[in-house]
């Protein structure tokens, strides 16, 4: 197969953000652009906004004058559907309704000719759902852009039930030429991204819900820990909690309410509540001109600690283990105990979490002064992490491991008891829904990572994540997750648990 050629024409139905972009992705790669929309001067606001962008990008030296010129004159306003006659490839990016795109395509199908691909930009919905009326489905796949479509480099190509392997491979072919990476999935609720960043906004509105931990603290720690571009909260806000609660109300209504993907009654609130976010003004954080958010919580500045002792082997910590003599600390070492390997601070015991919550795991080891700390991507260069204290403790316990991380020039949160903490719960939910997206086929691992990390801009995808912490820590968070909730929601892959049986027979 190969891309479609250069000097055909691409039809774009929709020329609202997402449409228009296309549209400028199409236009610069070559191709004429019929661009149509059934609002009253929604083609020419978009034409004018695009010539907007251009002019800036010349005046930045981005972008020729020349080529924007030619480029901006590829794109011509449909008078009707009827001008899509000629088209190679047909685009929807209308309402995401089921509804209103299959009668769309049902137009579509008696207008163009019998090689024109159509493609639906959808973000969620059933490819097989939008073919189902049509005399050829096999021409018919999910071509789904992020937005903004002219910056993101991402494009999931989605097979319905019908859909042709060469419609696939044509899209895919497209998309490359157009500079963008595409990903193969299935049709299924959410495709790849939309899905398995589920548990990203859901982690966290569970920590909120349950007052473990405060917005501002929460995105703090998963992006100076966890090396997330931007915080769950923040994210949601950008997003519009109107729409990302929708979107979690879809994928959850369409796996029959697995409750993995249960919404929350904190977002739901909110919605209510009109906090959309930032187009709102007030979502998670307070936006516009005057707004003031609540601080960071980070723990006073404490001791260093006298003496540091490692018990036992995990290299998982030997980056931090390393930055701590950098930082002038001498770390002892002794044998692993019945206890496994941990850290001892001045009497204070310090364990890298495993999901129990730090009050279970001490009452489990009769470990009393017993501290947990969360996962980091990088103990090397995190200024961040966040800590648990066991309830047997005394409140020497936090001040102790609060001095051994700041030593190192890493500021420290403590947060409620929360089994997990807060980036290691997330990442494993994360590897877990990744882990059974393989499972059932809805897409390869590689594409799995791909999409996350150029989607959403993950730092790693969640497959190089599982691996480099280890699948068998993954497992242990879930299945302590499980005990801790009594829930289905934190219940191991099938793949998850065969990898993990695997490992240990070797």
């Amino acid at each position: 197969m190969a891309a479609i050629a250069p000097d055909r024409t691409i039809g774009i139905v929709g020329a609202g953000a997402m449409g228009a972009g296309i549209a400028q992705v199409a236009a610069l790669a070559g191709h004429r652009v019929r661009l149509f929309d059934r609002r009253d001067g929604a083609v020419d606001a978009a034409i004018a906004a695009m010539a907007k962008t251009f002019d800036g990008l010349v005046a930045k030296g981005k972008l020729a004058a020349d080529k924007a010129e030619a480029t901006l004159g590829r794109i011509e306003p449909a008078e009707s559907l009827a001008d899509f006659d000629v088209c190679a490839l047909a685009i929807e990016a209308i309402v995401e309704d089921v509804a209103a795109k299959r009668a769309l395509f049902s137009e579509l199908e008696a207008i163009v000719g019998p090689d024109c691909i159509l493609a639906s930009n959808t973000s969620s919905l059933s490819i097989s759902a939008l073919a189902r009326d049509l005399e050829h489905p096999g021409r018919v796949a999910g071509f789904h852009f992020f937005n903004p479509a002219p910056l993101m480099k991402l494009v999931e190509i989605v097979s319905g039930l019908g859909t042709n392997a060469a419609t696939t491979e044509i899209l895919c072919d497209t998309a490359r030429a157009w500079g963008k990476t595409p990903v193969k999935a299935i049709s299924t609720p959410g495709f790849i991204v939309n899905c398995c960043a589920r548990p990203f906004y859901g982690e966290a509105l569970r920590l909120l819900g349950e007052r473990a931990v405060d917005a501002a603290t929460l995105d703090a720690v998963m992006c100076e820990a966890g090396g997330f571009k931007m915080g769950p909260c923040a994210l949601m806000d950008l997003i519009g909690h109107d729409i990302n609660f929708a979107v979690t109300n879809a994928v959850y209504a369409a796996t029959f309410n697995d409750p993995r993907y249960l919404p929350s009654n904190v977002q739901s609130e909110m919605v209510a509540a009109g906090r959309f976010g930032r187009k709102s003004g007030r979502g998670f954080f307070a936006y516009g001109k005057g707004a003031e958010n609540p601080p960071i919580s980070s723990e006073p500045e404490a001791p260093k600690p006298a003496q540091v002792t490692r018990e036992g082997e995990d290299e998982r910590l030997e980056p931090l283990l390393a930055r701590a003599k950098e930082a002038g600390l001498f770390v002892h070492r002794r044998p692993a105990t019945e206890a496994g390997p941990r850290l001892l601070i001045d009497g204070t015991v310090l364990h890298l979490s495993d999901g129990r919550s730090a009050t279970q795991r001490a009452r489990d080891t009769n470990e009393n002064e017993l501290v947990l700390f969360d996962l980091a991507l990088d103990y090397a260069s995190a200024t961040r992490i966040a800590i648990s204290v066991a309830d047997q403790a005394t409140g020497q316990a936090a001040a102790s491991a609060a001095g051994f991380f700041q030593a190192m020039g890493m500021a420290v949160s403590l947060i409620d008891d929360a089994p997990g903490l807060v980036v290691l719960r997330t990442v494993a939910m994360l590897v877990n829904e990744a882990l059974d997206m393989a499972q059932h086929g809805v897409a390869s691992p590689e594409d799995i990572d791909l999409a996350m990390t150029l989607g959403v801009n993950y730092p790693k995808g969640p497959f190089a994540w599982g691996n480099e912490i280890g699948l068998d820590l993954v497992k242990s968070v879930l299945d302590n997750l499980k005990r801790h909730y009594g829930e289905d929601r934190y219940r191991a892959s099938p793949r998850l648990n065969r990898l993990v049986a695997r490992e240990s027979a070797q």
